[in-house]
């Protein structure tokens, strides 16, 4: 093993700039990088731009991104604080928001891709949470505290050497992850083929009202288990909104909480293969459990009758969702009631139609679980990689 010479970070670089904020918005405006645009990953995530006057601040071409600049996220929740990023040019002006810190690297001394490959190592070893000044509901990195980290320091080629052995790496794990989220359309694109635009109903199936062809329940909660400690950290799984939001595939596979034995005489306790339908915060979410679990009041149990399969209902609400969200009312955030989804037509094809559906969705699923599995043995070895690279032992 080659033990690697280290730096202070502010020897490195060339300039360490903050950004600016803006409650301001405009679809003329400029663009600007904010938190949701950088994943925990490392990468650019473009998928939502938010764009703010060109006279948001005084100046603004200070704050415009150059191709191979560094955003470290500065301000965050406290596990989401460093999150890192190298700028690639876009074709079109990016400033950043308050929340990063924008590193101009020494090119003769540092690569930018090896940085940023070291700072999100950092992130996911936790060394800037637990560096971090916490508020109640943030947490911030001072520039002064990350430019005192010291960083493995080879020579410049070795540098980009480094570099560029992690970015094939991760390369492969962009490709698996690219096929996953294509075998997710995938099923949305077999859904039209078979049964056609469930809101127009262009093959004339009959319609019926949700609660027509199966039961609709909410889950029962009469505390806040943040408000009640004692329900918590029992062996019972509490299935909750962000849990059923963050579901793939469709499926909840797991749980972020459980309920004791007191929270489940306030609860009930669902059968796996219930349908969980969000109708608070993140509206018309929905995932299949795959285990008993009991849930809140924000979200609704559908058991089918036998004229309807669960997948095909979860899927027909899908493509209701942004209708959903459009019409919920909000007072402190928007939300829908039981009737509302009581009320919803739902198109009927024959029960013949929706088994070859949930046949043609088991073969997508099997096919998820294993590109699941081999990127699951990426990520591990990237991360192996990751750790070596950063000793000298590539």
């Amino acid at each position: 093993m080659n033990e690697l010479a280290t730096a202070p970070l502010s020897d490195l670089i060339l300039d360490a700039q903050s950004g600016f904020a803006s409650g301001a918005k405009t679809e003329d405006g400029i663009a600007q990088i904010r938190m949701n645009n950088i994943t925990l990953d490392g990468s650019l995530d473009m998928s939502s731009i938010r764009r703010v006057p060109q006279n948001a601040v005084s100046n603004i071409d200070r704050y415009l991104l150059n191709d191979g600049d560094i955003l470290f996220n500065a301000t965050n929740s406290p596990n989401l604080v460093g999150k890192t990023a190298r700028f690639v040019d876009q074709g079109e002006p990016f400033v950043f928001s308050n929340h990063f810190v924008r590193l101009a690297v020494n090119p003769d001394r540092l690569d930018s891709s090896y940085l940023a490959r070291w700072l999100t190592l950092q992130q996911q070893r936790g060394v800037f949470e637990l560096l971090c000044t916490r508020w109640v509901n943030q947490a911030s990195v001072r520039k002064e505290d990350l430019l005192s980290q010291n960083i493995p320091f080879p020579p410049l080629a070795e540098q980009k050497r480094i570099a560029a052995i992690l970015d094939q790496a991760d390369a492969l794990r962009a490709k698996r992850r690219a096929a996953l989220a294509r075998l997710d359309a995938l099923v949305q694109s077999v859904f039209l083929e078979m049964f056609g635009d469930p809101v127009t109903n262009p093959m004339g199936w009959e319609v019926g009202k949700l609660e027509q062809v199966g039961t609709l329940e909410r889950g029962k909660s009469k505390h806040r288990p943040r408000n009640a400690p004692e329900l918590l950290n029992g062996p019972y799984p509490l299935v909750q909104t962000g849990d059923i939001a963050n579901a793939e595939g469709g499926y909840l596979t797991s749980y972020s909480q459980t309920y004791s034995e007191i929270g489940l005489k306030q609860s009930r306790m669902w059968k796996a293969g219930v349908l969980c339908i969000t109708i608070a915060a993140n509206i018309a979410e929905t995932a299949i459990t795959t285990f008993d679990a009991c849930f809140p009041d924000s979200v609704v149990g559908f058991i089918p009758n036998s004229n309807v399969r669960t997948e095909y209902v979860q899927r027909w609400l899908s493509f209701l969702k942004k209708i959903l969200e459009e019409n919920a009312p909000q007072v402190a955030q928007k939300n829908i009631n039981l009737q509302v989804l009581r009320e919803l037509a739902i198109p009927i094809p024959p029960i013949q139609y929706q088994e070859q559906f949930v046949q043609r969705i088991e073969q997508i699923r099997f096919m998820r679980r294993s590109h699941k599995q081999y990127l699951q043995a990426c990520d591990n070895f990237f991360f192996s990689l990751q750790q070596r690279a950063f000793r000298g032992e590539l």
